[in-house]
Formats: C-alpha cells, sequence, structure tokens
C-alpha cells in the first residue's frame, strides 16, 4: 500500500508494479516461508478461481489504459482505503463465504494494477479466521500466490522484460529485506494504534499526491 505510490514517483506504473511483485516475492521467501503450517488453505482455495478473473482484467487494463487514469483509481482507492480504516471501530465482522468472489475478483485486479489487492484479501480473511498466527500466515500466503500468479502473468505479458528492471529490483532488495527485518523486530515493541495511524496519514498523503500527479 505504502510501496507502489512511492514507486509510482519514480517509475511508470508498468515497471513499477512488476518491480513491487519481485520484491513481494523476495520478502516472503526471505520472512514467511516459516508460516505456512497455519495457513487456511480451503479459504485461499475458494478465492483463487475469482482472483484469477480479476487479475486477467487488471493486467489488461495496466497495459491498455491511460497511466494519468490509473494513477488517479489508485488515488481514490488510498483514499477510500484511508477512510475506511480511520472510520473502522471494533474488531472485523465476520463474513460469509458469499463475499469471495466480489472480494477476489475486485483484489486480483488490485493486485495486478498496483499490487495492492492483499488488503482486500486480508480484510475478508479477517472476517473469516479468528485465529491471529493463522490469520496472519493465510495473509502471507495469498500474498505468495498473489505475487506467483502475477510472476506468470506479467512474464507473458513481457513486462519482465522491461529494460532495468531485474537490476532495479536487485539494488532495493538491500532496502526491503533491511526494512521489513526492523519490522519484525519492531513489531512487539511499538503501540499498534501509533503504526496504524502513521500508515492511514502516509496513504492520505501519497493518495493526494497521486490524484494530483493524474491531473
Amino acid at each position: 500500500m505504502i510501496a507502489l505510490p512511492l514507486l509510482a514517483q519514480l517509475f511508470a506504473l508498468k515497471f513499477a508494479v512488476p518491480l513491487l511483485m519481485l520484491l513481494d516475492l523476495a520478502a516472503f521467501f526471505a520472512f514467511g516461508a516459516g508460516l505456512r503450517r497455519q495457513v487456511r488453505y480451503r479459504e485461499i482455495g475458494w478465492l483463487l478461481p475469482f482472483v484469477l478473473a480479476g487479475m486477467a482484467a487488471g493486467l489488461t487494463l495496466l497495459i491498455e489504459a491511460d497511466e494519468r487514469i490509473l494513477l488517479a483509481v489508485l488515488g481514490l482507492f488510498l483514499l477510500a482505503y484511508a477512510a475506511f480504516g480511520l472510520s473502522r471501530r471494533g474488531s472485523p465482522r465476520t463474513m460469509s463465504r458469499a463475499w469471495g468472489p466480489p472480494i477476489g475478483v475486485a483484489g486480483g485486479a488490485f493486485s495486478a494494477l498496483f499490487g495492492t489487492g492483499g488488503v482486500l484479501f486480508a480484510l475478508y480473511n479477517a472476517g473469516r479466521i479468528d485465529d491471529k498466527a493463522a490469520l496472519r500466515a493465510t495473509n502471507a500466503a495469498m500474498i505468495m500466490l498473489s505475487s506467483l500468479l502475477r510472476l506468470v502473468l506479467f512474464g507473458a505479458a513481457g513486462l519482465l522484460t522491461q529494460p532495468g528492471l531485474l537490476a532495479s529490483a536487485a539494488a532495493l532488495l538491500p532496502a526491503m529485506l533491511a526494512g521489513a527485518w526492523l519490522g519484525n523486530r519492531l513489531h512487539a515493541a511499538v503501540p499498534a494504534a501509533a503504526v496504524v495511524k502513521a500508515v492511514y496519514a502516509l496513504l492520505v498523503i501519497a493518495g493526494l499526491t497521486l490524484l494530483a500527479r493524474s491531473l
């Protein structure tokens, strides 16, 4: 949610989205592989067909749509998510599986377009899974699966052969790994409420900046 708006300030979306996908994969293999025993595979399996349909639509838009329009959509998405998060109170509401198709399609589309579909999957999983360890593991597995699917789709579309993509990913990899390591270390030490407020503030700033760039 935070990385893509920042990368979009420096690179075209068609470059920034595959770049973030490569970094997502590296982060999972470095820090998330040990969580697989707690993954709720049934929840992931139910979403998978709808995620694929959404990714196909999102990839088409990423390649064909005007970038200014996509930047505006991303900016509005960030602002809407920040507003939702700031207004939310109490525990996540229980969700039925009927929410799977629309959330899967929307999450797949936003994953292919911006790499941000993980927040929609997390909202769905939070309404389905009570155990915190299982929820964290399932969310991490969804990010990994989304990244693997996008790896195949982006490769087929020729987005992974862009000049400088692999070199940029290699250059950013140490910073990403250092940030992920630091986040894991601070996870228990920093008050969650403070982190959440800081994240939403950054999303509002990023959303407004992207809307300004789209004009």
